[in-house]
């Protein structure tokens, strides 16, 4: 009976690794959104790439051109995130003025 509890906690650790292996998180520029099939493409290192979004994304709110974090399962996003500080360039230092 105890190897058959080893046995078992070990399977489920490993389909536990599974899982977050197939879980990524990716940034890229949103080029088109279809709200109708619930699909966007987004362009990530120069190549565009097709993604399902999950049904509990609102889509309305993404728009094409945005720079964005997706958290993506088996091809399947499941977050959009504004990546604004990735896509603004940061603001240059004054220099200081006095004696």
């Amino acid at each position: 009976m105890k190897k058959l509890s080893v046995v078992i906690v070990v399977v489920l650790s490993l389909c536990l690794v599974v899982s977050l292996a197939f879980a990524a998180d990716m940034k890229g520029t949103i080029k088109s959104v279809d709200v109708k099939t619930h699909s966007i493409v987004v362009t990530m290192d120069g190549k565009d790439h097709t993604l399902k979004a999950d049904k509990m994304l609102d889509l309305s709110k993404v728009k094409p051109g945005e720079a964005v974090e997706l958290s993506v399962e088996k091809d399947t996003v499941k977050s959009i995130k504004a990546a604004a500080a990735a896509a603004a360039p940061a603001a240059k230092k004054k220099a200081p003025v006095g004696c």
